[in-house]
């Protein structure tokens, strides 16, 4: 749009429906000192901005604007909020306009610590943490700001921007309107991740505005205009509700942004209070989801949930100290059985029989239909395990060792890895057998032998590795009929294909997932461990069991 159209669009249009000087006029009260303990050691400058519109005794919407009030004067945000909250376009909100922390020298003729990139530029939760645990309550002291996410925004330019949109990525539960100008997605601290992870990663509910233009920076980090089209393109292919406005010769500075931030900032907020949401029809990935078919949590009442396994029926088991459980297909928990010490690895075969690690005594025990148990094979260590017309597939973490209990054979074998491996799952066809790693970026993929021996091991799984951290966080792990492996990791529940690419990361409804099972009557339904609790969620996909039959999936894409 031509920017002399916008300029009219901005001044005359119905978001300024009044002239200026009967538009009630906002307080910017200001600059407040906050001294972190997030960001040890920083003190930072902050403004807040307040309606005349604003009523103490009804919860204002928030918009928090990185790099203060320079920031909100160089898009000449305080006199478009007045305006658009005067036309009623936007609802009323309160501004909180902050400043990047600085950490003085011990000099004072020195320069400071400038922590602009450190906070600004990083993935991660430790902005948004900074946020919601220290600088959002003190302003809650004095005003009466809305809790509710859908009536929270950020804003920012520049590398303020790719802060505004990972406080949101990282917090959909507290943010989910984002106006990013000149964003900095390139590789300063890893924001060239962004445009990836955000088309393998399940839609958050976010609505985003992003703004750039054509001749903006191009250094040793990236090419802001080409990092700002990947992000469109990414959030387009995703699902997600964006728009967009590129200025024709634009720089990296806020002049073109200062053109259309009323219309942005408009968007934003359009139709509220009806609530930002993902668009699962929208996305053009792998189809896991089902609409309307979010995380549930299980009431477990005071058990925690561990290890998880399924029988022939579909039925979830668990583990909760020395205790099995069971959740029947109706999602009733019952006790199922109890050991000596507390359980490791658990499986079923296809006699109905449950096979359980009694980490303690350093067995496997073999608990049939009624209850009746026995030891199968003692010395060991199972802390997962997986079954097969072969044996019993195990993990022994500890010596980084995978064992394997030959039925024929009635003896232990046991392969070296290269890392502490955690969950393990073979393939469909029971041809491979993958193994997850708590310390190693890859999982590994095992040809199985004749024998039952696991050989020829590669590092096949590339995982995607939450930022900060050197290793995904692997551990339980599941297969579903076409070959993909479902791995619960710290980043969330990660699908590979056969060949080992993480094509979708499915939310995770809390932190600490640690196992992960297809169950259901259909085998359809997932269910993941999370920190002691228990989450189902029916999707797109039918999982298989390896001591049935194998199931050969399709021919994989290269």
């Amino acid at each position: 749009m031509n920017q002399l159209v916008i300029l009219f669009m901005l001044f005359a249009g119905p978001s300024f429906v009044y002239a200026q000087s009967q538009v009630p006029v906002g307080e910017i009260h200001g600059p407040l000192v906050w001294h972190s303990k997030i960001y040890p050691g920083t003190a930072r400058n902050y403004w807040i901005y307040v309606p005349k519109q604003y009523d103490p005794s009804k919860p204002a919407c928030l918009m928090v604007v990185q790099d203060g009030l320079s920031r909100a004067k160089g898009w000449n945000l305080p006199a478009i909020l007045d305006s658009l909250i005067a036309g009623k376009e936007i609802p009323v909100m309160i501004g909180i306009f902050v400043d990047h922390g600085t950490v003085a020298s011990a000099n004072k003729d020195y320069f400071p610590r400038y922590n602009r990139s450190f906070e600004y530029d990083a993935l991660g939760d430790r902005y948004a943490r900074f946020l919601l645990e220290e600088l959002i309550p003190e302003v809650e002291r004095s005003y009466n700001l809305s809790t509710d996410p859908n009536d929270r925004s950020i804003a920012g330019a520049s590398s303020g921007a790719i802060c505004a949109f990972n406080v949101a990525w990282e917090r959909p539960d507290q943010f989910r309107r984002v106006l990013s100008t000149i964003g900095t997605y390139v590789g300063l601290r890893g924001g060239d991740e962004f445009s990836t992870l955000v088309r393998k990663t399940e839609a958050k509910p976010l609505r985003i505005f992003l703004e750039d233009g054509t001749k903006d920076l191009n250094i040793y980090g990236g090419d802001w205009w080409m990092a700002n089209q990947n992000m469109l393109s990414a959030l387009t292919y995703a699902g997600y509700e964006v728009n967009h406005a590129w200025g024709e010769g634009g720089g990296h500075d806020s002049r073109h942004a200062v053109t259309i931030m009323g219309e942005a900032v408009a968007w934003l907020w359009k139709d509220y209070p009806v609530p930002v949401k993902t668009h699962i029809e929208s996305n053009a990935r792998i189809n896991l989801l089902l609409d309307g078919e979010p995380w549930k949590e299980i009431n477990l009442k005071a058990i925690k949930s561990g290890k998880l396994t399924i029988n022939k029926q579909g039925e979830v088991f668990f583990t909760d100290g020395q205790s099995v459980y069971r959740i029947d297909n109706q999602e009733a928990m019952m006790p199922y059985a109890k050991l000596k010490g507390d359980v490791g690895g658990i499986s079923f075969n296809q006699d109905g029989a449950l096979y359980a690690a009694d980490l303690a005594s350093h067995k496997i025990i073999l608990i049939n239909e009624k209850g009746v148990a026995r030891d199968v094979v003692t010395n060991v260590d199972a802390n997962f395990m997986t079954i097969s017309n072969k044996g019993i597939y195990f993990t022994d973490t500890r010596k980084d060792r995978i064992g394997l209990y030959g039925f024929a054979a009635k003896k232990v074998t046991y392969t070296t890895v290269p890392f502490h491996p955690t969950g393990l799952a073979l393939s469909s066809d029971q041809s491979f057998l993958n193994v997850g790693f708590s310390n190693c970026v890859f999982g590994y993929s095992y040809k199985i032998l004749e024998s039952g021996t696991p050989d020829f091991g590669q590092a096949y799984i590339h995982y995607q590795v939450p930022y900060g951290e050197t290793a995904p966080g692997a551990s339980g792990m599941t297969v579903d009929s076409d070959n993909l492996l479902y791995t619960a990791t710290t980043m969330g529940l990660q699908v590979s294909d056969q060949l080992g690419r993480v094509n979708f990361i499915f939310s995770k409804p809390a932190e600490g997932m640690s196992d992960v099972k297809l169950a259901g009557v259909d085998f359809n339904t997932i269910y993941v461990s999370c920190n002691g609790k228990l989450f189902s969620r029916k999707i797109n996909a039918k999982g298989v069991q390896s001591w049935l039959p194998a199931v050969k999936p399709p021919k994989p894409g290269l």
